[in-house]
């Protein structure tokens, strides 16, 4: 059975430095490519994994952005280009932790929240795409993977802002896919389930009764375990591989089995 290779991709990783971005960030670096930039938030422990990267014998850059703001998305696009750009572009950043722990229903939910949700988790991927398509042409084997979400799909309880985000976002890649036809480039999206991370773990630990909550959880999972982040970042390198070439505009829900019967 073939596997999936990168073999001379020259990629960018947002929200890279853990979780599922610094998963998928090693898994890229493993199956072939090199990582032109790894991205996240200032103040993050970018280096670590840029490290582990390298010692895979892939190159690393890093860069530190806050997605929030249109002149550093347009940084990003402007330090990939001036290092001879990329041919896969994944964006897994977003704003999901103030979004879901903040817990804002429909009523409560703050205008300010919204905004910050809908440019990190929607705006940012967009305007990456839209900044590096162009130079994204000159590739054989073009692609671009969103990170989307299952509340995409199927909404959680009191976080509208994100669950609209992760809608969007999905949307976004169709249209982003029947827009870059033109220029060669495949666009997808993944939507992971629940993942074991720090990130998830804080969001449980929220809630009155953390251990019951996880069980709660778990208990919806065909799959009787959470995700791991490696599970999402093969997802990902799949769909930037050849492996995927015939599809594009398409949503790979890596979730456990969840919405098959929610």
């Amino acid at each position: 059975m073939n596997q999936p290779t990168l073999e001379g991709r020259r990629a960018l990783v947002t929200g890279a430095a853990g979780g599922i971005g610094a998963a998928i960030a090693l898994d890229v670096a493993r199956s072939g490519a090199d990582l032109v930039l790894l991205h996240d938030r200032p103040g993050a422990d970018l280096e670590r994994v840029a490290a582990e990267v390298r010692a895979t014998g892939a190159t690393a850059g890093t860069i530190e952005a806050d997605l929030a703001d249109v002149d550093a998305v347009e940084s990003i696009v402007q330090s990939a280009l001036e290092a001879g750009g990329v041919d896969l572009v994944v964006s897994t950043a977003a704003a999901h932790e103030k979004a879901m722990t903040t817990q804002s229903d429909t009523l409560g939910l703050d205008v300010g929240l919204w905004d910050l949700v809908m440019a990190v988790n929607v705006r940012a991927p967009w305007l990456l795409a839209r900044g590096l398509a162009p130079s994204m042409a000159s590739s054989s084997s073009a692609a671009v993977v969103n990170v989307a979400s299952q509340h995409g799909i199927v909404a959680a309880e009191a976080s509208p802002a994100y669950n609209a985000s992760k809608a969007a976002l999905i949307h976004l890649t169709r249209s982003m896919a029947l827009d870059l036809r033109h220029l060669g480039i495949r666009v997808n999206a993944v939507a992971p389930g629940v993942v074991d991370t720090p990130m998830v773990e804080r969001i449980f630990d929220l809630t009155p009764d953390p251990v019951a909550t996880r069980a709660s959880a778990l208990d919806t999972y065909i799959i009787e375990r959470f995700g791991h982040p490696t599970d999402i970042a093969r997802a990902v390198t799949f769909l930037g591989s050849d492996l995927s070439s015939w599809t594009t505009g398409t949503c790979l829900v890596v979730d456990g089995g969840q919405t098959a019967w929610r």
